[in-house]
């Protein structure tokens, strides 16, 4: 008989994963791209700013990848909590 998963671990480990997650996109998208814009103004990227390069390109880049991420770290808690789909 398999053993009940303990939802409010799954939950936790969801919720903080779902944290992560947005507090890199915060970063990346608001930080690198809008605040911290004229810090990063004189590194060149590609023919433009470091700056620019991550309002236009990084953060959409970034995004892509935490949504991977995101995917391939909830198997891993699904199959830690019993939870994995078949």
């Amino acid at each position: 008989m398999a053993e009940k998963p303990n939802n409010n671990a799954y939950w936790a480990a969801n919720i903080r994963l779902v944290t992560i997650c947005l507090v890199i996109w915060a970063l990346v998208s608001y930080g690198f791209a809008i605040l911290l814009r004229p810090m990063l103004s004189g590194i060149a990227v590609g023919g433009t700013d470091l700056g620019f390069w991550f309002a236009q390109q990084g953060s959409i880049l970034v995004f892509l990848v935490l949504i991977f991420f995101y995917a391939w770290r909830m198997n891993k808690i699904d199959k830690e909590h019993g939870v994995e789909e078949e």
